[in-house]
Formats: C-alpha cells, sequence, structure tokens
C-alpha cells in the first residue's frame, strides 16, 4: 500500500485527480489483467508479457514520458485482475510495474532505468512488449523529451479539436487545455529550439480556433500559442521563455500541457543527465575497488574490474545519483567503463583504447583476409547503373577496398563482390533506397483578360463659289449626284434634284475625319447648303467610330513529373530569320514563341510541394524589317504550396488611357459649332495576366483529368 501511494506521489497533479475522480465510478470492465511476466533476453531487451483474462481487441494505447523514464499503456474496458497494483522487478529496464484502475480502464504504468524504444504486439490473450534491443522499431523508439500519446491509424476517420484554453496553475505554471473530438486522437508532443511543438494526427481544427493567443499577462512561462492546420492535421505551437519544463496528459477527452518554469540552484551537486537513484557515500582512504563494490550493490549492475584498476581515494557524497557518483569516481582515478547489456567493465582509459584498437586492427585483417562472395541484386524502381554508381563512388565508397560491383543492364541487376558483412549493408541500403518515387501532377493556369475601348470623331468642311464671283475654295468639274437640297437664302429642303456640284475634295477648308479602327471605316453624316442656281455650296461631312472589345484567353499546361526532376511542357510555333555568320553568309535560325511550364517539385515530409518554376506565355507580335516581333510573358520563381491547393504565383496588369484632339486653333473652341473644325480620338485599353499553380501528389494511379 505504501509503494502505491509512493507511485501516486510522483504521477502528475492533473493526472492524480483525474484517476481519484474515475476510482469513484461503476467497474464495467468487460476484461482483466490476469498478469504480468518480465523476461530479459539476451542482447540487452527484456519481455514483458502481460497475461488478459480475454483476447484484446487492438494493442493498447500509450504514451511516454521522459523525466523521470515512464512508459504508460491503457486498457479500456480491464479491470486489473492480478491482485496486486505494485510489481517490484528490476529486470532488464524494467524496475517496476504499477497498474491503476480508473472505473472501466486500467493503466499499466513501465517504471525503467533509461528512455528505452519498445514494440508491442497481440500474441492472442497476452500483450507482448519488448523493450530495447533488436526488436524494439525505430519507429517505436521515443526521441529525447518526446511523448507519444496515441497512435493514429491509416484508415482513421478525421478528428477535430473542440475548444483551447489556458489556465494558470496554483504554482504559477502555464496550464493549456484541449478539448478534443474523441479520445483516440493521435498526438506527438516534442521541442523544437526555444518552442514546444504538438501535432494532432489526421484532426481539423474550427476556423474559430485557428489563431495566435497572447497570454503573457497571465505571468507563466508561457508566452503564445499558435494553432494552425498543417497537412492532414493540426500543429500548435507553444513558445515559452526562460528555462521551463513540461509536462503532458490525457484523461479520456482532454490532453493537458503543463509547462513550469526551472528554477536553478546554482550549489546543487546533481548536473543535467544523471537519473539514477541517489545515494550517499562517506569513505576515508579506501580502495577504489571497494567503492566500486558498493555500487554494484547498490545498482544491481554486474561489474567487471580490471587488474590494473587500484589506489586508494577519500569521499563523502549525500543524496547524489548513481551513476553521477559512479562518473566522479571514474574520473577521479582516470578510468572508463564500457557497458555490454547489463555488464559494466572498468579499465583505464589507456587500457581501453588499446584493448578497441587492437580489436579495430583485427577485424580490419580479418577484412582484408576473409573470402569475397558475389551477390545479385535486384534494382526495381530506379536504374541500376545509378546504384552502382553510389557504392563506388570514390569519394564516399560503400565497398570495401577489395570490392567491385558490376550491372547488367538488360535485367537492371547489380552484381556485388564483396565480404559478407558489407554485402549485408549493401543490401540494407538498397531496402532503403529502392523504393517508388513519389509523383506529382502541376497544373497551371494563365489567364489573359482584355478589354478595350476606342472612339474616333471627325469632321470634313468646304465651300465651293461656281459663279468666281465671290470666295471659292478649290476647283475641279461637277459631277452629277443625287443630294439633299436647300434654299441656301431661305433654308428650305428639297429631295431628288439633280445638281452639278463641284468635287466634295477640291473645296475643302477643313479636312479632319475619323480614322478607321481594326480594319473598319467610320460611319459617316454629310451635309450639303447650295442656292437654287446650284453655283454655291457649303459641305459638311461628319465621321465617327467606336470598338469595344472583351477578350478571355486562358491556357491551362498541365505535366506530371517525380519527386525532385524537372519536366518541361511546351506547345507553340518556331519562327525563322536569317543571320549572318561569321563567314560573311547567312542561316536561318529558329525562335521558339511557345506557351511552355518548366517544374522541378520537391515534397515535403508534412505532404507540402515545393516548386521551382518557370512559365513563359509567347505570341508572335508585329512585323518589322528583320522579322516578326515576339511578345514575351515570363515568370521564374519558387514557391510552397500545400497539396491540392492553389496560389497565384504572378500577375501583370497594364491600363493605357489617351485622349488626343487635333483642332484648328479659336474655332475649335469656339461653342456649338466647334466641332466642325477639330478632331477627337480617345483610346482606353486595359490589360491583365494572372498565373495559377496548382500542384497535386498522385498516390492512387495516374491522371490528367
Amino acid at each position: 500500500m505504501k509503494r502505491a501511494m509512493k507511485l501516486l506521489d510522483r504521477l502528475p497533479g492533473r493526472m492524480l485527480a483525474a484517476m481519484l475522480a474515475l476510482v469513484a465510478m461503476p467497474a464495467l470492465a468487460q476484461n482483466s489483467i490476469e498478469s504480468v511476466n518480465v523476461t530479459a533476453q539476451s542482447g540487452g531487451s527484456t519481455v514483458l508479457r502481460i497475461t488478459l483474462k480475454g483476447a484484446p481487441a487492438a494493442a493498447p494505447a500509450s504514451f511516454v514520458v521522459s523525466n523521470p523514464p515512464r512508459i504508460a499503456f491503457d486498457f479500456p474496458n480491464t479491470a486489473n485482475g492480478s491482485g496486486r497494483t505494485v510489481h517490484d522487478i528490476s529486470e532488464g529496464d524494467i524496475r517496476r510495474i504499477n497498474i491503476v484502475q480508473a472505473g472501466d480502464r486500467s493503466r499499466v504504468v513501465l517504471e525503467t532505468n533509461r528512455q528505452v524504444g519498445y514494440d508491442t504486439r497481440i500474441e492472442g490473450n497476452t500483450v507482448l512488449v519488448t523493450l530495447g534491443g533488436a526488436a524494439s522499431t525505430p519507429s517505436a523508439t521515443p526521441a529525447p523529451a518526446t511523448q507519444t500519446f496515441a497512435q493514429a491509424r491509416p484508415n482513421d476517420s478525421k478528428h477535430s479539436l473542440r475548444d483551447i484554453d489556458f489556465r494558470r496553475g496554483q504554482g504559477g505554471e502555464g496550464r493549456i487545455v484541449i478539448d478534443l473530438s474523441d479520445n483516440q486522437v493521435g498526438i506527438n508532443l516534442r521541442p523544437q529550439g526555444r518552442s514546444l511543438i504538438v501535432d494532432f494526427a489526421n484532426t481539423v481544427v474550427p476556423k474559430n480556433l485557428t489563431r495566435r493567443l497572447d497570454v503573457v499577462d497571465f505571468g507563466t512561462p508561457v508566452e503564445s500559442i499558435e494553432t494552425f492546420p498543417q497537412g492532414n492535421g493540426t500543429r500548435m505551437v507553444i513558445t515559452p521563455r526562460g528555462a521551463w519544463e513540461h509536462s503532458a496528459f490525457q484523461t479520456d477527452r482532454r490532453f493537458i500541457v503543463e509547462v513550469k518554469r526551472v528554477t536553478e540552484d546554482p550549489n546543487r551537486l546533481v548536473q543535467p543527465g544523471f537519473s539514477g537513484e541517489k545515494l550517499s557515500l562517506n569513505f576515508q582512504n579506501v580502495e577504489v575497488r571497494a567503492v566500486l563494490q558498493v555500487i554494484a550493490d547498490f545498482t544491481g549492475l554486474n561489474i567487471i574490474t580490471s587488474d590494473t584498476v587500484g589506489g586508494n581515494l577519500t569521499l563523502r557524497l549525500k543524496d547524489v545519483p548513481w551513476d553521477q557518483a559512479l562518473d566522479i569516481i571514474l574520473q577521479s582515478r582516470g578510468l572508463d567503463m564500457r557497458k555490454t547489456g547489463n555488464v559494466v567493465w572498468i579499465a583505464p582509459r589507456d587500457e581501453l583504447a588499446t584493448r578497441e584498437k587492437l580489436a579495430l586492427e583485427a577485424r580490419s585483417q580479418i577484412a582484408d583476409l576473409e573470402p569475397l562472395r558475389t551477390e545479385s541484386m535486384q534494382v526495381n524502381y530506379q536504374k541500376a547503373a545509378d546504384f552502382q554508381a553510389l557504392l563506388s563512388d570514390p569519394k564516399q565508397r560503400i565497398l570495401s577496398k577489395r570490392g567491385s560491383a558490376v550491372v547488367d543492364v538488360r535485367t537492371n541487376t547489380v552484381f556485388v563482390q564483396d565480404t559478407p558483412s558489407r554485402l549485408e549493408e549493401v543490401r540494407k541500403l538498397l531496402r532503403q533506397i529502392d523504393i517508388p518515387v513519389r509523383q506529382v501532377m502541376i497544373e497551371s493556369r494563365i489567364v489573359e483578360a482584355n478589354d478595350t475601348f476606342s472612339r474616333n470623331l471627325g469632321a470634313r468642311l468646304g465651300f465651293n463659289d461656281a459663279t468666281g464671283q465671290g470666295f471659292r475654295v478649290g476647283s475641279g468639274n461637277g459631277v452629277n449626284a443625287n443630294v439633299l437640297g436647300g434654299n441656301l437664302a431661305t433654308g428650305a429642303f428639297r429631295t431628288g434634284q439633280t445638281t452639278t456640284q463641284p468635287p466634295f475634295n477640291d473645296s475643302l477648308m477643313v479636312n479632319l475625319p475619323a480614322q478607321g479602327l481594326s480594319g473598319a471605316n467610320p460611319g459617316v453624316f454629310s451635309f450639303l447648303l447650295f442656292n437654287d442656281r446650284s453655283t454655291k455650296f457649303l459641305n459638311l461631312e461628319l465621321s465617327a467610330l467606336q470598338a469595344d472589345g472583351k477578350g478571355k484567353i486562358i491556357s491551362s499546361p498541365r505535366v506530371i513529373t517525380a519527386d525532385k526532376v524537372e519536366a518541361t511542357i511546351e506547345q507553340g510555333t518556331e519562327i525563322p530569320y536569317q543571320q549572318a555568320t561569321s563567314s560573311g553568309a547567312t542561316s536561318v535560325s529558329f525562335r521558339k514563341a511557345t506557351l511552355s511550364l518548366r517544374v522541378k517539385p520537391q515534397i515535403t515530409p508534412d505532404d507540402n510541394v515545393i516548386m521551382t518554376l518557370r512559365v513563359n506565355k509567347d505570341s508572335v507580335g508585329q512585323n518589322t524589317l528583320s522579322g516578326p516581333a515576339i511578345d514575351t510573358k515570363q515568370v521564374s520563381t519558387e514557391v510552397l504550396v500545400e497539396n491540392g491547393g492553389t496560389v497565384v504565383i504572378g500577375g501583370i496588369y497594364t491600363q493605357d488611357e489617351r485622349s488626343t484632339t487635333t483642332k484648328v486653333p479659336v474655332l475649335g473652341d469656339l461653342p456649338y459649332i466647334g466641332f466642325m473644325f477639330k478632331n477627337n480620338q480617345r483610346v482606353d485599353d486595359r490589360r491583365e495576366l494572372l498565373i495559377f499553380i496548382s500542384p497535386r501528389i498522385i498516390k492512387d494511379g495516374v491522371s490528367l483529368r
């Protein structure tokens, strides 16, 4: 009972409160833990067997606490049927096992000597946990100070964050409380630089929670909390200040992170990096071997001391971790240690260095004399010649000096000849790099929009006196025409009268007609006044033309390429032109006017895409004496885009606005009749170019639709 209370004292405050609150709940467990057994294996691994009454439906969720080193497993709908809450083991890396039941759930907490990787699997109604050794997969090995609270399965549906709250604890600690949609959310907590990163796998965050919280006014070590989507999940960045430490735990659907301020005591003896049980030593002029024997008895380690270790020392240590005390003793006597499994060999540094040097030399001599073997290695997803070049690169040679590699291009096979140990390394390397390359489809949309407006207004005015008695402008023979006639004196109009009048162009006083637009001639309105005898003529011609155009051109090149492989797609024409050579002769060269997309993608670990892009939209322009000009639109950039997202990487907006007036001085400014003496031209053209990029990582099949 005392040991169970001691265990509860070591648990974080929030976790302890949650467990005590759940103890009062009625037991609804359908399964039970019958027994736990620990076996130390060769190679330094330790196997824990948790036997249940019935077969579990899935492997238990687990999490790791780095300081002190703990590994916890949660068994839902399971009671503690072993009859004990504390199991003293002291076998391998496991020191103690604690089983705590809270309602219908049981938690198995392993107290370990150090932070160690683990692997979990199910055999019938037994859960096997392998700690350390070769059985521990790299993915199960936690990084320093990293906590993983649940392993998200690939077929999990989307989870979500319900609420994010910040509170100040009684001791001044900052407490971040995250409410989850369910208790199966995969959470990865790790320090990164001066920040604390929390990743929620396969989890969405509502827009109202996507924000940055400034919590400086709470007076805790936490400055800010920022939450935002990251790939297929959600990332929370907690930024503390000063010296701090963190702890985290989960109770049902609530995940809590506590950040505490660390107060350094300059007088303390315990240095960072030592986590052994504390002991006290007080010896006067005692042999080094005797002190090492005391430490061996205290820790249970198997210590072998070399015959050359001797001498006496005097020491007084109080409440110092045993591994720090051992380090102090070794440093004071010029000793060092080598650990193999649970056996520690202690000898002078020079002796250990000499032994290791001799062992390496012997290994090198064996490698020089060891018989060579030849193995064929099939390369599936890359060229065998590339793999052979990697093996035989003189700057970073992987094969031994006696090894060699040849390629059979027809079967894409590499034949490697080397020692068995090097062949095993080559096989391991091939398994790592001979994998399918991920592919990306990049789609670009180039949108060109034109909005043009032009308007021309002009007039022509002429007067002719055929009698020669008055003022006459121009000369020429009359022509017969059906005109609108009118009495010059009275202003009466007549139609259909055949008259004789001089040519209009020979009697011009003002010649400012409207110009044509886009190959179209302007509309003309003519007005003619003459007397009854058709001897005096006044000619007026008004011309006007307006052009209003709207256009949109959308180009959409697409290309699929592998990760980190540049791809190019283009369409267009090649324009020939003559070019002088050094001998004076001329030759025909070609210049491209194409729509092209050149891209080199790089897929990031969080399924975003970094792209080095060059997009060209060239077209044939005006004809010159040397040949047609080329209108060029081009953008070169590097951009990071999320998978399936779209970003505008460039845009050009131009506006050409002009207003030109050509007029007869003074007369063109007269009111009402000034339009007869001037020409107006107005242009308002607008052009806009936008370039969109959208990458998509191809996972299942390849399609351009």
